[in-house]
């Protein structure tokens, strides 16, 4: 141990002991300064490397109106297209809680409005006064949504050219 701190001064270098239960102790001749600052490097470029992905929550009343049920589910499918969970949640007041099918029947509506872009996660299931879903985003399903909509604007396009050449056409054979 003490020549192998020598030699650690002779080389300007540190020390490090690995394993001190070890008989003799195991020790390493580091720069750990340079180390500890790879280490950190490392760990910030993993931590940028990793997606967030958290719980957005969109909560419904049963007797929720049609333009206000567009315009939650809308939202509902932004947050799935920007990855991140939903969990959804009805909430039942008073005797609504009676009738847990007309909650289920709104849940059912998401899910099928959403089935393009994500999957059900955790089935509806009543928790005292409130039910509760959760929608995950289906990487797969996006995927297939991105290429179709891809192919349609290339269709659109190769369409408005055609009918552009057909207009030129028809403007030169008028002069």
């Amino acid at each position: 141990m003490p020549e192998a701190l020598s030699m650690a001064r002779e080389l300007d270098l540190d020390l490090v002991e690995v394993a001190d239960k070890a008989n003799p102790p195991v020790v390493r001749i580091m720069d750990y300064g340079k180390f500890k600052y790879e280490s950190a490097q490392r760990d910030k470029e993993s931590r940028k490397k990793s997606s967030q992905q958290s719980v957005k929550e969109m909560k419904y009343r049963p007797k929720i109106g049609v333009g206000d049920f567009e315009t939650k589910t809308r939202k509902v499918e932004g947050f799935l297209m920007d990855g991140h969970k939903v969990k959804i949640t009805i909430m039942f007041r008073g005797r609504e809680v009676t009738h847990p099918e007309l909650g289920r029947k709104i849940l059912d509506d998401i899910a099928e409005r959403t089935d393009n872009i994500a999957k059900v996660e955790a089935y509806p299931r009543l928790d005292g006064r409130n039910m509760t879903m959760v929608l995950g985003p289906d990487s797969k399903k996006q995927a297939a949504k991105a290429r179709a909509e891809k192919e349609a604007a290339k269709e659109a396009a190769r369409a408005e050219a055609e009918s552009g050449e057909a207009g030129d056409a028809d403007s030169a054979e008028s002069q």
